[in-house]
Parts: C-alpha cells; sequence; structure tokens
C-alpha cells in the first residue's frame, strides 16, 4: 500500500484532507467525504459528547473532575481542547451539527477566570490563540480575544503565559497558538491595524530563532521542539510551526533548516512517526504510537513539504 493510499485507508478527517491536498480530487468529491466529519467516526464521536450546558467533560479548559490541587496535570477533554480537535479535523462550520455546538458554546460557556463568554477570551495568549483560531473558523467574533493579544506583547514581540507572573521573555508555545489565532483572524477580513502588527512580530520572533533555536546562543531551546507530535495542543514544535507559515504561504529562508529537518524524518516508505505524544486523557483514539508512523504527522508534513517545494524561499 503506497503512502496515500494508507492515508486514505483512515477516519473521514483524514481523508477528505488528503484528497484535498495529496491527492487532486474534485471538489465535489473532497465535499462529500469533508460532509462526514461531523456524521461519522472522530468529529461525530466529539460532537455527541457535548453536554446540555454547552461544554464538554464538565469543564471549559479543564474537565469538571480535575483536582484543583493538581494544577499542571494536562487532559484534553474539556472544551476549549474538543474545539481545537474540531477545528484539526475540518469539520464543516456549517454543517448543522456543528452549528448547533458552537451556538451553545457561544451562549452557555464561560471561562473560570473571569466568567467571560468563550470566543471572549480571557488573559493567557496560548488560551487566546486558539480561542481565536476556533472563533474565526465558525464565523464567531474573536474581536475581543485578538485585541488582547495585539496588547499583550512583551518587549521582544511575542508572548509567554507566565507573563502576569513576571516573564519577560517570549515563549515558543505561547507564540506559535497566538499567531496561528492572529493568522486566522486576519484571513477573516476583520483584523484591524493592531491584530495584523501583532501577527507581523510575532512571526519574526520565529522566524530569527529558526522556529526552534536561542536567539543569543543559536542552541536548541529544548529538543522536544524538534519531535513531531499530534495532537499538538498547546505546545511547538518545527512541524506546528512550518504548518503556520504554509498558512500565511511565506516561505522565509530562515525556515530551511526547520524544513531539512522534517524532510529528514521520513522513513523509507515516506511516512513520518509520532515522536512526541502529549499525555493526558483524551476523547479519541487515534491508534498512533510514538515511534511509529502516524497518519497525522504524515499528512501534515507531506502537505508542508509540497507547499515548500512549489516555489524557491522568498
Amino acid at each position: 500500500m503506497d503512502t496515500i493510499e494508507w492515508l486514505l485507508d483512515s477516519d473521514p478527517s483524514i481523508r477528505w484532507q488528503v484528497l484535498r491536498d495529496l491527492a487532486g480530487a474534485s471538489d465535489e468529491t473532497v465535499a462529500a467525504e469533508r460532509d462526514r466529519v461531523a456524521t461519522e467516526g472522530w468529529g461525530a464521536h466529539l460532537l455527541d459528547l457535548q453536554g446540555p450546558d454547552g461544554n464538554w467533560d464538565g469543564g471549559v479548559y479543564r474537565p469538571g473532575w480535575a483536582q484543583e490541587d493538581r494544577p499542571f496535570f494536562d487532559a484534553w477533554t474539556a472544551t476549549h481542547f474538543v474545539l481545537q480537535q474540531l477545528v484539526e479535523f475540518g469539520v464543516d462550520p456549517r454543517h448543522p451539527r456543528a452549528l448547533e455546538a458552537v451556538s451553545h458554546v457561544r451562549d452557555h460557556v464561560r471561562w473560570d477566570h473571569g466568567g467571560e463568554p468563550y470566543f471572549d477570551g480571557e488573559v493567557e495568549p496560548c488560551i487566546n490563540g486558539v480561542v481565536l483560531s476556533v472563533a474565526s473558523y465558525f464565523g464567531q467574533d474573536g474581536s475581543r480575544a485578538a485585541s488582547t493579544l495585539a496588547g499583550g506583547r512583551l518587549e521582544d514581540g511575542a508572548w509567554n503565559c507566565w507573563a502576569e507572573y513576571g516573564a519577560r521573555v517570549s515563549s515558543f508555545h505561547s507564540t506559535i497558538c497566538a499567531v496561528e489565532g492572529l493568522a486566522a483572524w486576519q484571513a477573516t477580513g476583520r483584523a484591524d491595524a493592531d491584530s495584523a502588527d501583532a501577527l507581523r512580530s510575532g512571526d519574526e520572533y520565529l522566524l530569527a530563532r529558526g522556529l526552534f533555536r536561542r536567539l543569543s546562543t543559536g542552541d536548541v531551546a529544548d529538543p522536544r521542539m524538534t519531535m513531531l507530535s499530534s495532537p499538538v495542543r498547546w505546545f511547538h514544535d518545527i512541524l506546528r510551526g512550518l504548518e503556520h507559515f504554509r498558512s500565511v504561504d511565506r516561505r522565509d529562508p530562515r525556515l530551511q533548516e526547520a524544513v531539512e529537518l522534517l524532510r529528514s524524518k521520513a522513513d523509507a516508505d515516506g511516512r513520518w512517526n509520532l515522536e512526541n505524544r502529549h499525555e493526558g486523557p483524551t476523547w479519541n483514539d487515534f491508534g498512533d504510537n510514538e515511534g511509529m508512523p502516524s497518519r497525522w504527522v504524515t499528512l501534515r508534513a507531506l502537505r508542508v513539504l509540497r507547499w515548500w517545494d512549489a516555489a524557491p524561499p522568498e
């Protein structure tokens, strides 16, 4: 089985993206497969799990059962990360099931921080960046989240979720979440000049560091950033960074090292392994094991490399 056939032997959330981005299928074929995301497989399962209060698993960022004395315990079953996952699945935002789910979130879900409506965001940039991505995707008003991000940059032009506790140097993780959201918001045509400037400065932060190196020494900032993960949650790695620059169609030569590192990770069959699983309870079992080929990682890697190789760096 070749790699494209292997990718197609999967869930509708992967198949429709393979058909669109790698297989050259017709618009009608792509649309029909995408429509199945809301009614079959992983996407339908997530939609089925929404509670009557609009939340998933009884909470907004953390599930309702999470213990308050374990603040750094990661779980991916609450509302925020389910919505991020639905965007990654590419559920059609116009599908009746998606419209219903999002309307419940808009009307009922409030942040624990200060009772803010979900799509207004709260204070942390890693959270607000994902909120803005979700709002942009589902046609919701993300202007407050965008404004909070634009006004929350540190002196180096990017973000750190620990800024309110005294952090003065930005974080790759916070910044990738922020620029993804700002780019999605800009694509809606609703971004103002402050949001556009924030996107430019955040992108420059990542580019100046080649997506994974320290600006001061050139050393690898964290080896995990060179490891491929999926789902990405709030974490940064080179593939996620390259996907962002693909989304804004910016082939900056400072990305070349990350591109070649990604390319070098393909196995003899043209597939990429899941190298770093972000542990924590989740609703979906994608069948991926660390150190083994991953359909999600392979789809994303092939998509990035086809984009990069289609034209020389700017």
